[in-house]
């Protein structure tokens, strides 16, 4: 269903600049474009400002103005928000606790979640395990999701796109698991802190296959060091048929090759996360 309603929505690019400079060198998609896709044609009146909250130079909302937007949006990153002798990491942290003083909602995926949990007094480290990457398998709703408003309508288990070696391994008071799978314990968290609420996912609602496959081909050095293919020209066949499955999502053929089913094809089961944030806290948080 379409929301209507005028909104005013942020979207923090969490990437330093010569990341995102080199995220144009490897032609991989910008994770804010994807979210302002999603937005445009969800709330296509809502007004959408992109905010580089990496970069030194770029002033953060702060004070009363944290409160002209509706609701933020966390990107991924690569930083290692741990890491904090990093000024572009702390003055990330810095600004997801001042969201949660000022009862803004929020939403994140990836870096997104890390953030919601440490911001608040959790903990993240390395995944022993390893890179989860693609496509994260068999996740699982807990009890508490399968009651929870931002995994209402997802199955009870499904797959999403991801991509990440850090992971959130001790939650903060007034956080609750709403997902989990066998690679990474945290994988969708409803955090309530101070005065605010943050909806996050380890896993990516805001990717499509063509826009994995751009990113997985720009991984591929990484991926073949890491152990998960012998060359990078079999990177590039694997990023290849998820190119092709995206041109052609009926292909029986391809589904079967890459393990996929409409969890990860079908945006009305992909991106229910993202609505339901817009529909049951955005919403609701507006109109108090």
């Amino acid at each position: 269903m379409q929301v209507d309603e005028n909104l005013s929505i942020a979207i923090l690019n969490c990437y330093p600049r010569s990341s995102r400079e080199n995220f144009d060198r490897s032609d991989v998609g910008h994770p804010h474009d994807l979210y302002a896709d999603f937005l445009r044609r969800y709330v296509p009146q809502a007004q959408v400002d992109v905010i580089f909250i990496a970069d030194d130079d770029t002033a953060l909302p702060q004070g009363a103005n944290l409160k002209s937007y509706d609701g933020y949006i966390w990107t991924g990153s690569d930083l290692t928000i741990y890491h904090t002798d990093d000024p572009r990491v702390t003055r990330q942290v810095e600004l997801a606790r001042a969201i949660y003083e000022a009862g803004v909602p929020a939403y994140g995926s990836c870096w997104g979640i890390q953030m919601a949990a440490y911001a608040a007094g959790g903990e993240v480290k390395k995944n022993p395990k390893g890179r989860e990457w693609s496509i994260a398998r068999n996740i699982r709703r807990t009890e508490a999701g399968k009651k929870s408003l931002l995994l209402k309508g997802k199955p009870d288990v499904y797959n999403g796109f991801i991509m990440h070696l850090d992971e959130v391994t001790s939650l903060p008071a007034g956080a609750t698991l709403l997902a989990t799978n066998d690679h990474t314990h945290v994988q969708a968290l409803e955090v309530k802190h101070a005065n605010g609420t943050f909806w996050a996912t380890q896993y990516h609602p805001e990717y499509n296959l063509y826009e994995m496959a751009r990113l997985i081909r720009a991984r591929a050095e990484a991926l073949v060091r890491e152990g998960f293919f012998e060359t990078t020209e079999a990177v590039l066949a694997y990023a290849d048929m998820q190119f092709r499955l995206y041109e052609n999502p009926d292909s029986v053929e391809l589904r079967d090759a890459l393990n996929v089913g409409d969890d990860i094809l079908d945006p009305q089961i992909r991106e229910v996360e993202l609505r339901n944030w817009i529909d049951y806290l955005v919403l609701p948080s507006l109109r108090r």
